[in-house]
């Protein structure tokens, strides 16, 4: 069997370098400057952002880096390291949305975005991408090029929202509307957030629920693997990811029906009631006999208690508890594959022989129908345990996945 690729993080230096020198070789001049932001891992929390309720990222170092200069015209050149020969343009006058076709409409949008939140300073602008964030690996490289692409217009421009966590949300909107509305890839927060808010060492915990200010959405939770003799394992399972075909979307609009039906705002309601009750089960159970749709019901029985493990897991992990933190993962993939039947086979196996090889806990992580998963394991178990689902991919007929080191990373920033 062959042996399974680890795909290890450029750092800064590589990266800026590698981002400056296609930026030179393709636009003929030197960048303003060099960015970077991280892909980034939810440890749980799945399919609860848009529902307002509470998810727990941290930042991967594995990081995309944007070299970019402004123009004194409206027209957007974009080139990545994935394709270096093939530059992509638009011009932002005039633009609407939807307007921009391929990968472009992801940094093209943030800009347009800008524009359209009344930053008429933010105009045209040379960039060059280089990534080492696994595409399609359900660990958020779209976000890391849209904050990345912020935080690099923000500077340029010297709008001033780059320099705490709070002004920072008014970049993360620019991204969160770039995907949205110009890509039109739905999603509902968490990405963007972990993106440009997580610190070191730490996992975001973000709450999601309407209304709160940007000092009020997160906490900062220590997350420090080695304290416990642990690792944690990405494993990208490299079935085809998509969250533009409609599943996606079809899911949170669900949600929000079963929200209508229930005469609550958001499902976060329905949660924050249940865990205040006597007996959460039958309060869960009355909810749930009051929709009429059986995939509905089990819809919202997964958002109603996958936001209910997230804290649960915060806590279990604080004081060491390994077992129940792995069983939290456990409930979470089961749910994942089960109520809300976002899992493919790949996603299932690899979290099936991660367990068998000896993981506190395994599930699926990002959006599902593809992606990557993530298993909680013993310090130097990883290699090992990702050798294991390689083996069994094999035998199955799967592609043959990749593996990524992770740890508690920091947020975007500029690196040169």
């Amino acid at each position: 069997m062959a042996q399974v690729e680890f795909i290890e993080a450029m750092g800064d230096e590589q990266g800026a370098q590698q981002a400056a020198a296609l930026f030179r070789e393709r636009y003929g001049k030197d960048p303003d400057g060099v960015w970077a932001a991280p892909g980034r891992v939810n440890l749980i929390g799945e399919h609860t952002d848009y529902n307002g309720g509470l998810c727990l990222p941290i930042a991967l170092p594995h990081r995309t880096y944007v070299a970019l200069g402004a123009r004194d015209d409206t027209t957007v050149r974009v080139v990545s390291d994935v394709a270096p020969d093939t530059v992509a343009e638009a011009d932002l006058d005039g633009l609407m949305a939807g307007g921009v076709d391929g990968w472009a409409a992801y940094p093209v949008g943030v800009a347009w975005a800008m524009r359209e939140a009344g930053f008429d300073q933010v105009g045209g602008f040379d960039a060059a991408f280089a990534s080492c964030v696994p595409l399609g690996s359900g660990l958020s490289s779209s976000a890391a090029m849209t904050c990345s692409t912020a935080l690099a217009l923000d500077d340029v421009h010297a709008l001033g929202f780059s320099g705490s966590d709070a002004s920072r949300v008014t970049l993360i909107d620019a991204a969160i509307r770039a995907e949205n509305d110009m890509a039109g890839a739905s999603t509902g927060g968490l990405d963007q957030n972990a993106s440009m808010r997580c610190t070191e060492g730490h996992a975001l915990r973000l709450d999601c629920r309407p209304g709160l200010s940007a000092l009020e959405n997160v906490e900062q939770e220590p997350f420090d693997l080695g304290r416990y003799g642990l690792e944690l394992l990405v494993l990208d399972t490299r079935a085809p990811h998509q969250l533009n075909d409609g599943q996606y979307e079809a899911r949170r609009t669900m949600c929000e029906q079963a929200a209508a039906l229930l005469g609550v705002a958001n499902l976060r309601e329905v949660a924050d009631a249940v865990d205040a009750s006597d007996d959460p089960q039958q309060a869960l159970d009355d909810v749930l006999a009051r929709l009429s749709d059986e995939t509905m019901r089990k819809r919202v029985r997964h958002v109603v208690t996958e936001i209910g493990r997230v804290d649960q897991f915060i806590d279990a992990f604080a004081r060491g508890d390994m077992q129940e933190a792995g069983a939290l993962f456990n409930a979470s993939h089961d749910s994942l594959r089960d109520d809300y039947e976002v899992t493919v086979p790949e996603l299932d196996v690899a979290v099936d022989v991660a367990r068998a090889e000896g993981a506190y806990g395994a599930r699926m992580t990002g959006g599902g129908f593809g992606g990557s998963i993530i298993a909680l394991v013993d310090a130097g178990a990883s290699e090992r345990i990702a050798q294991r689902i390689a083996d069994e991919f094999a035998r199955r007929g799967f592609r043959a996945p990749r593996a990524l080191p992770a740890y508690a990373a920091a947020a975007s920033q500029c690196v040169s």
